[in-house]
């Protein structure tokens, strides 16, 4: 059964504490995939965190993967993350 995209941003929200998040459900672009075949959802995830100030693009990743820890494999299967401290995000954004 896939996660709830709620359950995925409230579980970010806690341990990140995101100024920016949006977490977008790719299921249905993936449907037939075989490794969906075990019912876990494909997400994409934008999250803007000062907590990662400092910290590495695979350090953030693992962050957030970490967030998550309890929804994989079973709720996730597959999730993008793009993670960005506030000043990169408006930097991105300019």
């Amino acid at each position: 059964m896939a996660a709830d995209p709620a359950t995925i941003d409230a579980l970010l929200r806690a341990a990140l504490e995101p100024t920016h998040l949006h977490v977008h459900d790719d299921s249905a672009a993936h449907a037939g995939h075989a490794g969906a075949a075990s019912g876990g959802g494909h997400y994409n995830v934008l999250i803007v965190s000062n907590r990662f100030a400092g910290q590495s693009r695979v350090t953030r990743h693992r962050m957030v993967y970490d967030a998550l820890r309890e929804l994989f494999p079973s709720q996730i299967h597959a999730l993008a993350v793009s993670a960005y401290t506030d000043q990169e995000y408006q930097s991105r954004e300019a």
